[in-house]
């Protein structure tokens, strides 16, 4: 087979391919600056608590209405950013931190959403809404995700200096009339709506893959935060579409192997990268020596 075969074919001969194609895309354009956000605050594993924070209202929706797109991610947007101020007042309430208190909403969510779809739907429906199918995106899919992600790189534009100065001076934005309360408070809308958006492609349990693991290696090679978004929306775009031509070829899970070729990035970064990685500890560049 030529190379056009394996690269192109797949995507120019199924329409079901380059709709997953450019689902992905929207995904990665929307979720990659926000996963750098994430790495830079250390919330990435708020992120993921928050990916399974909308399982439970995504899967009452799934029972109620069935495969509904409207209803599944209304019910998933209601349950994350419920879930999403329920551990912030706690945070502000008690003496958790806000890591301890995600993680606490993330096992009752998961353990909730789970047991709500074991109650009346089947293994089939618990893997649709765990790993998603991306391959199943049809055009109002398409439609939501690319809309999620227009507003998303919008607001995120809109607020980027104030993210910024709260990454690094927190107390500064605090003490600034309140700002760095209402910053972060839409930096938990922005992750709740691309995580559901990500949701109806790759389940709760691939969701921030595409968000964050992109995020990590792009740290290794460069220190400029802008550069750092860039090149963290290139490599999900890249794992993105491996990831589908390894599915297509090898007749794989498209969701994981989208996720385990951004954890090769991943890898590769952390042994290879230009900054931090185990190769610059071992082999230093020469302006590291002096």
């Amino acid at each position: 087979m030529s190379i056009y075969g394996y690269l192109l074919q797949p995507f120019v001969d199924y329409g079901f391919m380059r709709r997953a194609l450019v689902a992905c895309i929207a995904l990665s354009t929307g979720g990659a600056p926000l996963g750098v956000f994430l790495v830079l605050r250390r919330m990435a594993l708020v992120g993921d608590a928050m990916s399974h924070a909308i399982l439970p209202g995504a899967s009452i929706a799934f029972l109620c209405f069935g495969l509904s797109l409207e209803a599944m991610t209304l019910g998933g947007l209601a349950a994350g950013l419920l879930v999403a101020l329920a551990a912030g007042a706690v945070t502000r309430l008690t003496p958790l931190k806000e890591d301890a208190s995600f993680t606490g909403a993330y096992l009752l969510s998961l353990a909730a959403g789970v047991l709500i779809i074991s109650m009346k739907g089947s293994t089939i429906d618990l893997m649709h809404v765990l790993f998603g199918n991306v391959l199943a995106v049809d055009n109002r899919s398409l439609t939501m995700m690319t809309g999620i992600a227009s507003v998303s790189l919008l607001t995120l534009a809109a607020i980027y200096r104030g993210l910024i100065v709260e990454c690094f001076d927190p107390g500064f934005m605090r003490a600034v009339k309140g700002r760095g309360v209402w910053m972060h408070h839409i930096f938990l809308v922005l992750l709740v709506l691309n995580l559901v958006s990500a949701f109806q492609a790759l389940g709760t349990m691939m969701a921030l893959g595409v968000m964050v693991l992109p995020a990590i290696a792009a740290r290794f090679w460069t220190r400029d935060i802008d550069a750092t978004m860039g090149l963290s929306i290139l490599l999900a775009i890249a794992a993105s579409f491996i990831g589908l031509l390894l599915s297509y070829h090898a007749s794989l899970p498209s969701g994981p192997s989208i996720v385990l070729t951004a954890g090769g990035f991943y890898i590769f970064s952390i042994c290879c990268g230009r900054y931090g990685s185990i190769s610059s500890r071992f082999f230093p560049h020469r302006h590291y020596r002096h």
